[in-house]
């Protein structure tokens, strides 16, 4: 098999670990394998190639493609071959950057120094300087972790589930408290004493549908982490049944159900929410129809809000003010209080959201049938 084909292979074998929080195809084009799209943070789409080094696995996860009971052909690129097929990419101007994992072919430490390798061959043999995003294997150990921090622009380590029996519901061969929040420590450990090793910030990502832990335990899970660690994001990857693994037959996870993860995440992370802000139903899982802020607005009895004495804790918990527009509010009532419900939509207020939480200069500026 060339190495275009293996390209193909592993890409479409590492659908499972996002690079992009947006609901987009898992699979890449058959002429320019490995090529997916990511979402910046001013908004712009960024090409990463994503690849796995290896489809050759010693796990049991019971929803990957490469479980290591599963029977199929292996492959494996060396680091020479995935550094040279990036560097074609990367010159041609296909990809701004690499996204980079693997299977355990042999042993952990093994197969950590080779993804350590391919970095180093990219940043020293080719000088490509641009981004470089590094899985870290579950039980690396902590100098390979730092190495890898010292050439990766990013890691993450991915935690799977929300806690040590969510994970053995889908894999036996981990320790979640070991060999994963321990790991994660680590990283965090060295990023907070050193923000150039890994500069763009640890992330994480957890597959969601494969067992049967709630949002609830999920969001509690992440905002535990969030207050412990230097977390930049989550990535909440949605369970797709695959053939020929032990978990054929559960149902798909609901994409709405992820897409509505991101959201009440981005409150817990971004705006500071905690878990016991949120609105969850009597399975502990939030609303697949309803927006998670409006939701938690409903049940707080801060609103209605005055724009003009508020302060910011309270100004991003109105639906429709974000973290931008509350600074900007704070900045500008300071000489000239807002009056008029239009000023707040001129600096970036969804006002048609927060017209029922809001009032100026004792104002009401929506019915408020609802409080």
């Amino acid at each position: 098999m060339d190495n275009l084909n293996k390209t193909k292979v592993l890409s479409d074998s590492a659908q499972f670990d996002l690079c992009d929080s947006q609901n987009r195809s898992r699979i890449s084009d058959v002429n320019l394998p490995g090529i997916y799209p990511a979402t910046g943070k001013d908004g712009c789409i960024v090409p990463l190639f994503k690849t796995l080094m290896t489809n050759k696995c010693k796990n049991d996860c019971k929803y990957c493609l490469n479980q290591c009971q599963r029977d199929f052909t292996r492959i494996e690129l060396s680091p020479k071959e995935i550094a040279k097929v990036f560097i074609k990419y990367y010159t041609s101007g296909y990809v701004n950057g690499l996204f980079l994992s693997s299977g355990v072919s042999d042993t952990i430490d093994n197969t950590m120094e080779r993804l350590i390798e391919t970095c180093n061959i990219l940043r020293k043999s080719y000088g490509y300087e641009d981004y470089i995003h590094l899985k870290i294997i579950p039980g690396a150990s902590k100098d390979s972790i730092k190495r890898a921090m010292t050439l990766a622009d990013r890691v993450s380590i991915n935690i799977e589930a929300a806690s040590a029996d969510g994970l053995s519901q889908i894999a036996s061969t981990k320790d979640y408290n070991k060999d994963i929040l321990k790991r994660l420590n680590w990283i965090n450990s060295y990023y907070k004493h050193d923000k150039n090793l890994s500069p763009s910030g640890p992330t994480t990502q957890l597959i969601i549908g494969a067992n049967d832990e709630s949002d609830f335990e999920i969001l509690k899970r992440m905002e535990k982490i969030y207050k412990k660690t230097y977390l930049k994001r989550t990535y909440f990857s949605p369970f797709i049944a695959m053939e020929e693994t032990e978990l054929e037959n559960r149902c798909d996870c609901n994409q709405q159900r992820t897409n509505q993860l991101y959201h009440a995440d981005s409150l817990l992370n971004e705006y500071k929410f905690k878990t016991k802000e949120l609105v969850f139903d009597e399975d502990n899982n939030i609303s697949l129809t309803e927006d998670p802020k409006i939701l938690s607005a409903s049940k707080m009895d801060i609103f209605p809000l005055e724009i003009n004495n508020a302060n910011f804790h309270d100004l991003i918990r109105v639906p429709g003010i974000g973290l931008k527009s509350a600074r900007r509010i704070m900045d500008i009532r300071v000489k000239h209080p807002f009056k008029d419900i239009n000023d707040l939509k001129k600096i970036g207020v969804v006002t048609s959201r927060a017209e029922p939480y809001i009032k100026l200069k004792g104002n009401y500026q929506s019915a408020l049938d609802n409080f």
